[in-house]
């Protein structure tokens, strides 16, 4: 049987890492790269048929008078162009934009991959609801597995679900990646997917404990975990393929996506395993006692 528990203080020890790592890159990087969802403005995925350099893209709009000019390179044929122009006619806009890049890197057929386009007041308001949904979430969740549990159960369940939100926003953070509407659905995702490993092992703690008889309480967890170990893999492992798979054929615009769900699937399965359980059982040791 595998001593989850006996490792507890590397996973405490992860933990603290993690959030180190978050804030030091959070004040570094300056806050998140948002996208255009919560900045304002207009962003567009374009596709060259040649190759061609990120400055020389950013000088010909810069000559041309576009306000708040940021690119951001995929690879040597995909760039996003994002600026601060709001139009309702997004196709118009975005074929202004590709027809002066056409003229000015003497570029042929370049293809409009994506457009999204937001007011700057909607996008700020955006930005303030998907902080609020994501700790209402968290809220919500803390109090399901109160009454559900125990106290202490939830607090575990929280603090691991916290875990998974850090790690994702250090992921994007370090690799200066964009902050958008699909990666907060994402976040929402991982926390739901998490918390559903969590009560599998919840549950079969729970469950143990009333037929354990005298058996120490970690005892009963570790073999709880072991218990459900092999459904927690096998089911992290088929639902990991189906978003690696979106990864890799999935293209740009649902790369962001992709990613914090792979990522999330990923801890999330860590976390309800190695530090859920122990953080319930520091709670529940000292309530008992």
């Amino acid at each position: 049987m595998f001593d989850v528990l006996r490792y507890r203080g590397l996973s405490y020890g992860f933990y603290l890492t993690v959030i180190v790592v978050f804030v030091c890159a959070f004040f570094y990087r300056g806050g998140f790269n948002y996208s255009v969802d919560f900045t304002g403005g207009t962003e567009i995925i374009f596709r060259f048929d040649k190759p061609v350099k990120l400055q020389a893209i950013k000088d010909v709009l810069q000559k041309e008078k576009w306000d708040g000019v940021v690119v951001r390179e995929f690879s040597s044929h995909d760039y996003t162009v994002r600026v601060r122009d709001f139009s309702s006619d997004l196709q118009g806009l975005g074929g202004s934009i590709r027809s002066q890049l056409e003229r000015g890197l003497g570029q042929q057929n370049v293809e409009i991959l994506k457009v999204d386009s937001v007011g700057e007041g909607v996008g700020a308001d955006l930005a303030q609801k998907s902080i609020w949904a994501i700790l209402l979430a968290l809220l919500l969740m803390l109090i399901y597995i109160a009454l559900r549990f125990r106290f202490a159960y939830s607090i575990g369940a929280v603090v691991a679900l916290a875990h998974d939100a850090f790690v994702i926003g250090a992921f994007f953070l370090l690799f200066n990646r964009e902050i958008s509407v699909d990666v907060v659905g994402a976040v929402l995702m991982t926390l739901g997917y998490s918390i559903n490993d969590t009560i599998v092992i919840f549950a079969r703690i729970r469950e143990n404990l009333r037929t354990s008889g005298s058996m120490p309480i970690a005892d009963v967890v570790n073999l709880s975990i072991n218990q459900t170990l092999k459904r927690t893999i096998l089911t992290s492992v088929s639902t990991a393929l189906v978003v690696i798979s979106l990864i890799v054929l999935g293209g740009e615009a649902l790369r962001g996506l992709s990613i914090a769900l792979l990522l999330g699937i990923i801890f999330g399965t860590y976390s309800s395993i190695c530090i859920a359980s122990p953080i319930m059982l520091m709670f529940y040791k000292n309530k008992e006692a």
